[in-house]
């Protein structure tokens, strides 16, 4: 045997090295918490009033400069309470989930008798407040400030200086364990010198800047926002109907009468699809505002909704912006009288079901398409454009129908509450809209086809939304009862398609609708009449059907579509196209280079910046550009056509 030895050099080297460290001996046992049940169920509230009385709430909403809504509500308390326990809304109707915006109340205090009082936030549940109660309260003062966020990146912007939207779910609390129906608030607000108030709350009496209204549930306050404003107009639209406006400055009002006219008519065509009212009287809320926060929100007697600056000056050239009113406005009847029963909750405390969106937002949206092109707020063209747009998106737009289904799209509004992701062709987003209303046209058109053209949905909407003229309380329903009023007007296997369209992914297009109606999705090189107007007031390029991107005016990517040429080539959201084929980006430089490729064989190439790398990117793409339109499959009239035609002349 021949030992060999280490140079003398190595094995000094290796002396000088630490030992390796040993593992410390396990433990005998190993620490191992055991959970407790935690006391965190929602429990329900009961129907009876609130035992203390009329709470006062008082709204000072005057201080615009700086956003802030000041806050003191008087809540009187029954004898012997010794813990006053108070709610701060989280689920909000027409949110579908919890989003009350607890983050912007600040300063909280209570006190009684003058004194302060010691309260303390539920760490299970941070909307809830309990405060001690000395002996002998009669009555709790709470105060606190809600600040309206004062940039988009805080949230909504809910005040400016020339408007705000009060919304009162928002700013105030409610007692614990009663339904909300059954607690009474005496409210009033505070506005800017000489500003005008519209609401649909009942008995506005004021007195200088303060605004006070009658006594009334905090089921109805919630449901009774104001917008308010220093530049404002009014009109009358027809019986116990009116458009209350403001407007970031008094020319963006200036209405011609023949398109106030339209709004009118809007009115008449919903009175003529449902053939009740479920409303003594309605108040469209409109804010022509791009400095105030965008929304479309639904109320019984009342609709929040928002359109661009120049909307009703430029109507023509803004055709595209103006849906949002006739969508709330059926609201009325569908998502506020009749509910799915899951999305009726006593308060703002116990959890919604979303799962029957598909109703209550996706018929909706069919009839907000449909009544706007009955009445002429928006033109058939731009109706039109608009479901070719929705057609084109699932027809070649959307891989993400592969695996998630419209139905769970409804819990979108929890899972996601429209933030922005990276891949939303592959996620999906809020489809019960939109996939939901042309699922409502395919069952228009197999009505019609059933019964040779003497029924279709306006029956079912009739017969189902329509019921007790006046009656402005709520009644649910459940999917039974929707496919029980869909065979009383025409029997069908309606369970099995709302299934099958509905609840089950990897489902066809959604193009069979369009179709039955006469119609068929076409590709042209120029945008369609909705999408040119959206696109040009945005000022982007919507490539999505030929690149698979959109781009900002700087060419900033914004979209981009999993699994198209740009994706495939290493393009995402957040990288900017700096130069096109050598000339630098722009719009029409885009353009002209995917038109000059087309049938070529050749790509596209693409100086693209992401952070602080260059690099250059071939597109292999030589479709030219397309962009959706819808068109009559045949001569004459078509079902499409019909549908759309005004019913009142």
């Amino acid at each position: 045997m021949i030992i060999r030895t280490a140079p003398l050099a190595l094995v000094m080297l290796l002396a000088a090295q630490p030992a390796l460290a040993q593992p410390a001996p396990a433990p005998a046992t190993k620490s191992a918490p055991v959970a407790a049940q935690l006391d965190d169920a929602t429990p329900l509230p009961q129907d009876s009033a609130w035992p203390g009385g009329t709470i006062r709430l008082d709204i000072d909403a005057s201080d615009t400069r700086r956003g802030i809504y000041s806050v003191r509500q008087a809540i009187p308390v029954p004898a012997g309470m010794r813990q006053l326990t108070l709610l701060f809304p989280e689920w909000l109707p027409g949110n579908h989930a919890p989003r009350g915006p607890i983050n912007l109340l600040s300063n909280i205090r209570f006190e009684a008798n003058g004194q302060p009082l010691a309260w303390r936030r539920d760490p299970y549940d941070v909307y809830r407040f309990a405060v001690d109660l000395p002996a002998g309260t009669r009555e709790v003062t709470a105060s606190f400030l809600h600040t309206s966020p004062l940039t988009g990146s805080e949230g909504r912007i809910t005040m400016t200086q020339e408007m705000l939207n009060l919304q009162w779910e928002k700013m105030s609390l409610y007692p614990e364990g009663h339904y909300v129906r059954r607690i009474a608030v005496a409210p009033s607000v505070t506005v800017p010198a000489g500003w005008t108030v519209f609401t649909a709350l009942d008995g506005q009496a004021r007195t200088g800047d303060t605004v006070r209204f009658a006594p009334t549930d905090y089921e109805t306050l919630v449901d009774s926002p104001i917008f308010a404003g220093k530049h404002s107009r009014e009109w009358t639209l027809g019986r116990n109907v009116r458009l209350g406006a403001v407007a970031d400055a008094p020319k963006y009002l200036e209405l011609a009468p023949d398109n106030a006219r339209t709004f009118e008519r809007l009115v008449n065509e919903a009175d003529a699809l449902f053939r009740t009212r479920q409303f003594d009287r309605y108040t469209f809320l409109l804010a022509m505002t791009d400095r105030m926060g965008g929304i479309g929100l639904e109320h019984h007697r009342s609709s929040e909704n928002q359109y661009e600056t120049h909307t009703l000056i430029d109507w023509e050239k803004m055709d595209w912006d103006r849906n949002v009113v006739s969508h709330e406005l059926v609201h009325s009847w569908n998502g506020k009288f009749r509910r799915p029963e899951g999305l009726w909750t006593p308060d703002y405390r116990t959890p919604m079901d979303d799962t029957l969106l598909w109703v209550y937002e996706g018929q909706t949206q069919f009839w907000g398409w449909v009544l706007a092109a009955r009445s002429g707020l928006q033109s058939k063209d731009v109706i039109l454009g608009t479901i070719a747009l929705a057609v084109a998106n699932y027809a070649e737009g959307q891989p993400g129908r592969a695996w998630r289904s419209v139905q769970d799209t409804t819990y979108d509004p929890i899972i996601n509450a429209r933030r922005p992701v990276p891949y939303s062709s592959l996620q999906r987003s809020e489809d019960y809209y939109v996939e939901g209303a042309l699922t409502w046209l395919e069952a228009d058109q197999i009505i019609r086809a059933g019964t040779r053209g003497r029924r279709g949905l306006d029956d079912f909407a009739r017969a189902f939304f329509g019921k007790g003229d006046g009656d402005w309380g709520q009644l649910t329903y459940d999917f039974d009862e929707v496919v029980a009023g869909l065979n009383a007007v025409h029997p069908h296997d309606w369970a099995g398609f709302l299934d099958t369209r509905l609840r089950q992914p990897g489902q066809p297009a959604p193009l069979r609708g369009l179709e039955m109606a006469g119609y068929r999705l076409v590709w042209k090189d120029t945008p369609n009449p909705y999408a040119k107007g959206r696109t040009d007031h945005a000022r982007t390029l919507d490539l999505q059907y030929s690149l698979g991107l959109t781009l900002s005016a700087d060419g900033t990517v914004v979209a981009t579509l999993f699994d198209g040429p740009a994706f495939d080539a290493g393009i995402v959201n957040g990288a900017r196209i700096v130069a096109v084929d050598g000339e630098a980006y722009s719009a029409d430089v885009m353009k002209d280079a995917i038109t000059k490729a087309k049938g070529s064989g050749a790509g596209i190439d693409l100086l693209v910046k992401r952070g602080e790398r260059f690099d250059t990117v071939t597109i292999e793409y030589d479709g030219g550009l397309r962009y959706p339109w819808i068109e009559p499959a045949g001569r004459g009239t078509q079902g499409l056509d019909r549908l759309l035609a005004a019913r009142v002349r």
